[in-house]
């Protein structure tokens, strides 16, 4: 099911560029998230933005979704194991 949400915004300078902000409610119903890889195409009558991939996890994420069981527990030995004896 689409969502229908329409906005009216300016288009800002940003740097030496220009920008548009994506609200919140477009952006939920776009499934946009940070750091969400997108295409910017020029198309007829417009702009189009479409998704072509899934978002780079921030370190933080990554660990959140870390699962020992899953990814093979522990790897650190409790205590000298080989050449490490002395």
């Amino acid at each position: 099911m689409t969502v229908a949400v329409s906005v009216e915004q300016t288009v800002q300078e940003w740097g030496n560029g220009l920008a548009v902000r994506i609200t919140a409610p477009v952006a939920k119903a776009a499934r946009f998230t940070r750091g969400l890889p997108i295409k910017v195409e020029v198309v007829e009558g417009g702009v189009f933005l479409r998704t072509v991939g899934k978002p780079k996890l921030t370190l933080a994420q990554k660990l959140k979704a870390f699962d020992p069981v899953i990814h093979g527990g522990e790897v650190m030995a409790t205590g000298r194991v080989g050449a490490e004896v002395f």
